[in-house]
Parts: C-alpha cells; structure tokens; sequence
C-alpha cells in the first residue's frame, strides 16, 4: 500500500512525497508575491505513478543512469543487468527503485526517513544493499536529501532525486525562459547510445558553458553535434571541485525563473550532475494540473557520480564494500529574487 506524507514548515512551504519510489510528488513554494504554487513535474493520484512515465520525482537506483551494454565488471567478475534503455541498464534496470514500495522508518512535520532493503541480485546487482533516504524540509525553505547505504557483498552504487522542475509552477508551459547556471568548465560528451565517449571535455566555447548564468532556450536548438545527439540537454556536468575525491556540500546550480521570481539552489556532495531538458516528454502525459507536458515543460537536475563509471575506471568510483557506508546529500534550497 503506497502512503502519501506532507512535510510543512513554518513559512507554509509543503512537499508530497510518496512511499511508492520515495517519489516527491508536489513542492509548494511561494514567488516574489508570495503566491505559492507546486514546481515539480508530476500526477494528480499515486495510482498514476503506477503506469509508465519518465522516473517524475522518484529515487533512482541501484544505478542512477547508464550503464552500457547492461553489463559491468567489478573484482573480475562480470555482471549483466537488465537493460530498459536500448542496449543500456538505465536508472537500475526495469524495476529499480522508482518502482518499490519503501518504509517508513520515522516522521515528523518536517522530515520523512525511508527504508528500502535490495536483495543479492536484483536487477542483476550483487550484494544486498540496505538502503536508506531521508527528506528535511528546513525553515529556510530548503529540502534537503540524505542518502546511505550498505553492502554485505562488493557492488556500485548510484542514487539521485529525479524530480523535474519548472518554477514558475507544474503545467505552466516550458523552461526555455529560465536561466541556469552550472558549477562547471567541463562536461562528459556522449555516444551514439548517450553513453559518455571517457572524456572530461571543456564547456568553453559550446552550449554547455552554464558557468555564468544564461536562458536554457539559446543553447536548446544549437547545432552542437551533442545537442543534435541528445535532442536536448541530456549530458553530466563535472562539478568543480579541487579533486574527485572532494567530498564536501558545494554550490553545483542555480536555477531562476524571471516571471515568478522562484529561485532553486543545488548543492551537493556529489561529483556530477545531469542537467536534462525534458527532452522526451512528448504530449502523452497530463500532470496534476490536467495540462499535457510537452517538450522541455519541465527539466531535471540529477546529482550524481558519473553515467557508465563502472566501466570507466578514470571516472570517479561508485563501488561499495562491506565495511563501507555509502553517503550522499543534496539540497534543493528555494528563493525569491524581488527584482
């Protein structure tokens, strides 16, 4: 049975989130009038959930994005996975995260703790993996997602919030209008199967320069051979950080929508994140709203490590052992800019 939990704050800011995938279902936050209104991407029922859509809000996991081929080595042994996405295990496979029931482990007003417990070989993954996510709403307005986990087995692991956002507000139209800045001088190209090529490529001088802030729209329609390959933005962004081995909470985005005045702030442990422009959301879909999400009517900032990492080893590791925990946090922290 899936629960619905409502965390609030002092200021009156709520976020929905649902036991089925951890699924963030709804954050009202107000604009520079004080009007609030729900900025992620999403259904009216939990029931919706159920059905086939683009992972709106939901824990992604074992494996946050790709991995190619479905398959990885780790301790010379190879493991093949379910593949969801061409060729690709994509998100942990054909029923990841997104599509598990968690439990609730504590709640209060404003915090919500999830447990969810992966047995040796789900999806193809070794080990099981306890894992557990735990959502705050601050009185600043921020939430803030908390992740751990561990093994009893060597595995990879990879978790991220896949909420899409369009601030000013759920079924309002596209965020080509909303101005992005990325913490970022490089990016991972990808291949043909959107599997990064290994290298850490320079932002200067292509649509993927977000270091100052800039519309999402010019760049959208560049003829940039990643942006023609991706339909979009699909790409992870290298977080500047002195080293990968940085593990400290930075500023990774800011996002802002200049109608409303909302401003969304990332931060972040990891070393990655995927910017994705809603790329694939093709009319098929009615959100909460009752409107139909067309292209680029809502867009993802995904803190991560980096797509296909098991199978490039320069790329910063995701690998878990036993002993180990895994540890991971995020903030979505929102604003107002009154100009």
């Amino acid at each position: 049975m899936t629960d619905l939990y409502v965390l609030k704050n002092a200021r009156g800011v709520e976020v929905e989130i649902l036991t089925y995938g951890g699924i963030v279902r709804s954050i009202r936050v107000p604009d520079r009038n004080g009007e609030m209104a729900n900025v992620v991407l999403g259904f009216k029922t939990a029931e919706e959930y159920r059905g086939a859509h683009p992972y709106f809000g939901c824990i992604t996991g074992r494996y946050a994005n790709r991995i190619a081929g479905g398959k990885f080595t780790l301790d010379g042994v190879e493991y093949t996975l379910a593949t969801n996405d061409g060729p690709n295990s994509l998100h942990g496979g054909a029923k990841g995260f997104d599509k598990r029931e968690w439990s609730v482990d504590r709640v209060t007003p404003t915090e919500l703790a999830l447990s969810y417990l992966s047995p040796d070989g789900e999806e193809g993954y070794p080990g099981n993996l306890d894992v557990k996510v735990v959502y705050t709403l601050t009185d600043e307005n921020a939430l803030r997602i908390d992740y751990t986990a561990a093994t009893d087995k060597p595995t990879i692991v990879n978790l991220t919030n896949h909420s899409y956002f369009n601030l000013k507000g759920e079924g309002s139209g596209s965020i080509t209008g909303h101005i992005l800045m990325i913490n970022a001088d490089r990016y991972t190209p990808i291949n043909e199967n959107l599997i990064p090529t290994g290298e850490l490529a320079p932002v200067a001088g292509t649509p993927f320069d977000f270091r100052l802030p800039k519309i999402i729209g010019g760049g959208l329609r560049a003829a940039h051979p990643q942006i023609v390959r991706g339909l979009g933005y699909d790409h992870n962004f290298v977080l500047a950080r002195p080293s990968f081995d940085d593990t400290s909470l930075i500023l990774a985005a800011r996002l802002y929508e200049p109608d409303s005045g909302r401003v969304m702030e990332v931060h972040t442990t990891e070393p990655g994140i995927q910017f994705y422009s809603g790329n694939m959301l093709n009319s098929r879909l009615a959100g909460a709203s009752g409107r139909v999400y067309r292209q680029s009517d809502g867009l993802a900032l995904e803190t991560q490590h980096f797509p296909d990492s098991p199978n490039q080893p320069h790329f910063p590791s995701t690998v878990l052992r036993p002993g180990e925990t895994y540890r991971s946090t995020t903030i979505y922290a929102f604003s107002t800019d009154a100009s």
